[in-house]
């Protein structure tokens, strides 16, 4: 009897063995093709233009990226396309006749070199290495140029994350029209049920779900949906839900 507790106790007692690590989920898409101000905070030109435009710098910001964008459609409709970066000095222009202020050329190279460094979004490096670490493809589908996504990856250190950076001047189009959607399947070779598009502006989300992606919209800013008809599958606020749709945890 007493043997027989002797070598319960030890039974007990003995390792079970390693632990086995928890397997990674599996992701649910493929791919994530990501707008660049979802990842990049459009309003951190800001500090450049208040320093050229005292008391002004918001609001010059905020007409100035609405030109941006008013600019693109417009060109998209008349079918007169141009490099983002043109179209961005474009809308500065405008921005600075509208609100009546000099705009100097030491100036203007200035506030156009500020969408050439801007800042990542605090939580951009830690989504990117999450997704890149469970094997999920990571591109662009951006309006802005070549140049333009090149130099802000570069400046925060994210190159090494993208397989591309993709932007729609691969064929003179622009965000919503279709055939700027389209070069993502067509550069990831993926249909599009595998590919998750997350969007920073609801215009945005709203193209690429009527495309037939899924869709996130990262609302950073906290606006109110577009009235449209169509909504993303998912909004949040940050990457925590973009993260959660993909992998299944933030």
């Amino acid at each position: 009897m007493k043997f027989l507790r002797v070598f319960f106790f030890l039974l007990c007692a003995a390792p079970l063995g390693p632990a086995r690590a928890e397997e990674p989920p599996t992701p649910r898409f493929k791919a994530v093709a990501f707008d660049y101000f979802v990842l990049f905070d459009p309003n951190s030109v800001i500090p450049a233009v208040e320093a050229a435009y005292p008391g002004k710098g918001a609001e010059f910001t905020k007409l100035w990226r609405a030109k941006q964008f008013e600019y693109c459609f417009l060109r998209s409709i008349t079918d007169r396309h141009e490099d983002f970066f043109q179209v961005t000095d474009d809308a500065l222009s405008y921005a600075a006749e509208a609100m009546k202020l000099d705009l100097p050329s030491e100036t203007r190279k200035r506030l156009l070199n500020a969408y050439l460094t801007l800042a990542p979004w605090p939580d951009t490096l830690d989504a990117l290495r999450r997704l890149k670490a469970a094997g999920v493809r990571i591109v662009t589908i951006a309006n802005f140029s070549g140049k333009m996504l090149q130099a802000n990856a570069a400046g925060a250190g994210l190159t090494g994350f993208f397989e591309e950076l993709l932007s729609t001047e691969a064929n003179k189009t622009y965000k919503p029209d279709p055939r700027a959607y389209a070069l993502g399947m067509e550069r990831l070779k993926l249909p599009k049920e595998d590919i998750l598009f997350a969007a920073f502006g609801s215009w945005d989300a709203y193209g690429a779900k009527a495309f037939g992606y899924r869709t996130i919209w990262v609302d950073r800013f906290g606006l109110p949906a577009e009235k449209l008809g169509v909504a993303p599958d998912k909004i949040s606020p940050d990457m925590k839900g973009l993260l959660e749709l993909v992998l299944g945890r933030s």
